[in-house]
């Protein structure tokens, strides 16, 4: 079987070898290792894209940012602005993989990719964020609600290429926060994960957003824990009601890492130290990256 590797230095020579039927790699941390695992073998045809520099660089846009498809891990969980106004994805940033993984894999392999239990999923829909596909015949801006169908799948065409992702300026007054339950601290998939984010507006919040990860076939938004946040104080009241929501819209399955029931009673645990993270976060309070060890706005008692 005669197989083949292009690794061209442009989007345009890219878009090109896409048409042909090839499978394009980044930093290749779930591609490879799938097929050495035997999940799936190598595509008879692989577009190695690292070399083009126009999908490298994170680019700060009248408050907003741009991630190119190439930006890794490690430059997302380094960047200040990033860290100080988009929290939550530095959270996700900060533990996904390990060092090496977070030095090689890529945001935009990893939006691809489409596992309900990627860290940055929830982070990104929280933060409002799109992509941009390119092919050769355009492109055009999708929302992540819209590019993720189910595990390992999306709308995007074969002979499309994610070339950016964007994400809009936060609110003022506002904090994002991700946590995730995990049995490691290196080399983990999450088991669940919940992100948060809020602004306020004097003393109430003004708007939440909450998504729930490794908890459904797809990362998705949760809004009766986003109505329970809206308008309240942001107490510990508001936090338990989240906290319910989110696990109510919850539908887990049972594998390898944790069984259905398991997940579901861990999912409002994760909740509560998530939407806790990320109001404290949006009053000003320092609150470490990754916050996934930390608990904010939980009773003693509830502490696990």
């Amino acid at each position: 079987m005669t197989r083949s590797f292009v690794a061209p230095t442009s989007i345009e020579d890219a878009l090109a070898v896409l048409t042909s039927g090839a499978r394009p790699v980044a930093g290749g941390t779930d591609l490879v290792v799938g097929a050495r695992q035997g999940k799936a073998p190598l595509p008879n045809a692989l577009l190695a894209i690292h070399r083009i520099d126009a999908l490298h660089g994170i680019v700060e846009i009248g408050g907003g940012i741009r991630l190119g498809a190439l930006t890794t891990h490690a430059e997302i969980e380094a960047h200040s602005t990033i860290r100080d106004r988009f929290a939550a994805l530095a959270d996700a940033s900060a533990i996904v993989g390990s060092h090496a993984t977070r030095a090689q894999g890529t945001i935009g392999g990893n939006v691809m990719n489409a596992s309900p239990a990627m860290d940055t999923g929830g982070p990104l829909l929280c933060l409002d964020a799109t992509v941009t596909l390119r092919s050769e015949a355009g492109e055009r801006v999708v929302s992540l609600d819209d590019l993720w169908t189910g595990p390992g799948t999306t709308t995007a065409a074969p002979e499309e290429l994610l070339v950016a992702v964007d994400f809009p300026a936060p609110s003022p007054h506002s904090g994002s926060c991700y946590v995730r339950l995990e049995y490691r601290r290196q080399m983990e998939i999450a088991i669940v994960g919940v992100s948060a984010a809020v602004a306020f507006d004097g003393d109430s919040v003004s708007g939440a957003r909450v998504a729930i990860t490794a908890l459904a076939p797809t990362i998705r938004r949760v809004p009766d824990a986003e109505r329970a946040l809206a308008g309240s104080d942001g107490g510990i009241e508001a936090i338990e009601e989240a906290a319910r929501a989110a696990a109510a819209g919850s539908s887990p399955i049972s594998d390898v890492r944790g069984s259905a029931e398991y997940r579901l009673a861990m999912a409002g645990v994760i909740a509560r130290r998530a939407s806790g993270g990320a109001l404290a976060r949006a009053k000003g309070e320092r609150v470490p990256i990754p916050a996934r060890s930390t608990l904010y706005g939980v009773p003693a008692r509830e502490r696990v």
